[in-house]
């Protein structure tokens, strides 16, 4: 009797796994959307390596004890960090890059050899990378972003070194927004940079980094009903691909920007940075 082909796959993959095999993760909650393994094992085998990305379901009140129990795992090379972890990390880390503490968010963390964790944030480069990509250039743009938390803050950067010339961010806390410009302003006093509302008028480019819109029942993070068809509107969630507001912004006319391609443009970067190579 012959093995179904998708079996025959899983059983070489398992076969592939052996006591010389590094281990890396990703670390999010909820885990399910997380789409960087498959993405990373492309990339492990492109460069021949013997590694394997594996998801790792982490509670915010478990994270300590976690990354601690990492330093003692002499295989495990390094992590992606996603929701909602991404300006916690950075406090468990033994090193964060300058622009990791500029920013106030982690997303890629190396496990260095004497147990040491070093980390980085990649979200922005990857999310104006992306955009670049599908010929959106955000340059000379008046942007509205929605969220402040640790991809919002990173994207935020990104955006203003790549020449946004106004930047508004919305959230439910205005005063996260505050801080994040307090860090931004003095790196990119030419950026003039707005509390947000829910009102997307005006902006060339709309962009949510918040986690509204993973779920079929999250509200939507703008008022897509005040949205047209001169506007381009990007999202960070990969899953569903088409989110509540990307399917809304369509309906207008927008052109709009998946979240996938942030993750694509940054892979290659995060597997360099956790010696992947």
């Amino acid at each position: 009797m012959k093995m179904p082909v998708k079996a025959l796959k899983k059983e070489m993959q398992m076969i592939n796994v052996s006591g010389k095999t590094k281990l890396y993760g990703i670390v999010a909650d909820p885990i399910g959307q997380v789409k960087a393994p498959e993405m990373m094992r492309k990339v492990f085998e492109q460069r021949g390596i013997d590694g394997v990305l594996m998801p790792m379901h982490v509670a915010p009140k478990d994270l300590s004890a976690f990354t601690q129990a990492l330093r003692g795992i002499q295989n495990f090379g390094g992590m992606v960090v996603t929701v909602p972890h991404k300006t916690t990390i950075g406090v468990l880390c033994d090193e964060i890059t300058a622009a990791a503490r500029t920013v106030g968010a982690v997303n890629i963390v190396r496990r260095d050899p004497d147990g040491r964790l070093f980390g980085d944030i990649l979200d922005g480069r990857g999310f104006v990378a992306g955009l670049r990509l599908h010929g959106i250039e955000p340059k000379g743009k008046k942007i509205l972003l929605a969220g402040a938390g640790g991809a919002a803050n990173a994207i935020a950067f990104a955006l203003a070194e790549a020449g946004a010339t106004q930047l508004a961010v919305y959230n439910r806390s205005a005063d996260k927004v505050r801080a994040m410009f307090a860090r931004l302003a003095p790196v990119y006093p030419q950026v003039e940079l707005v509390l947000g509302t829910r009102d997307p008028r005006g902006y060339d480019l709309v962009v949510n980094a918040t986690s509204l819109g993973m779920a079929s029942a999250d509200p939507l993070p703008l008022d897509a009903n005040l949205l047209n068809a001169e506007q381009t509107v990007a999202e960070i969630i990969m899953a569903p691909a088409l989110t509540p507001l990307l399917a809304a912004a369509q309906a207008k006319g927008c052109r709009i920007q998946y979240g996938a391609p942030m993750l694509a443009s940054q892979i290659e970067l995060m597997a360099d940075f956790m010696g992947a190579k």
